[in-house]
């Protein structure tokens, strides 16, 4: 069966930094793209970041820009974002997600993981 596992979120201050890691199984990982999604308190799941089979081709939504960098590693079948200068503002749960498709919707997506809670203290 096909199981996404998030890790590394935590309770980090303004500024700081964290590293998610995304693990798959039971996929054939470098024909998937993958993407990492976010759902703030009240807010609509939103996209972040995402990585097609081929690494190099990469999405971000503007508001992390710069900050965010998501990359790959197939041999770990592992998916990593690695965020620097976090605000409050990203405070989140964040998921990570896989698919058939490279985009910017979760609708691109047919794996889920369960989620990691992220929160940035001001």
């Amino acid at each position: 069966q096909v199981q996404l596992v998030e890790s590394g979120g935590g309770l980090v201050q303004a500024g700081g930094s964290l590293r998610l890691s995304c693990a798959a199984s039971a996929l054939t990982f470098s024909n998937y793209a993958m993407g990492w999604f976010r759902q703030a308190p009240g807010k609509e799941r939103e996209f972040v970041s995402a990585i097609s089979w081929t690494p190099g081709n990469t999405y971000y939504t503007d508001s992390v820009k710069g900050r965010f960098t998501i990359s790959r590693d197939n041999a770990k079948n592992t998916v990593y974002v690695q965020m620097n200068s976090l605000k409050p503002e990203d405070t989140a749960v964040y998921y990570c997600a896989a698919g058939r498709r490279f985009g910017k919707s979760a609708g691109d997506y047919l794996y889920w993981g369960q989620g990691t809670q992220v929160t940035v203290s001001s």
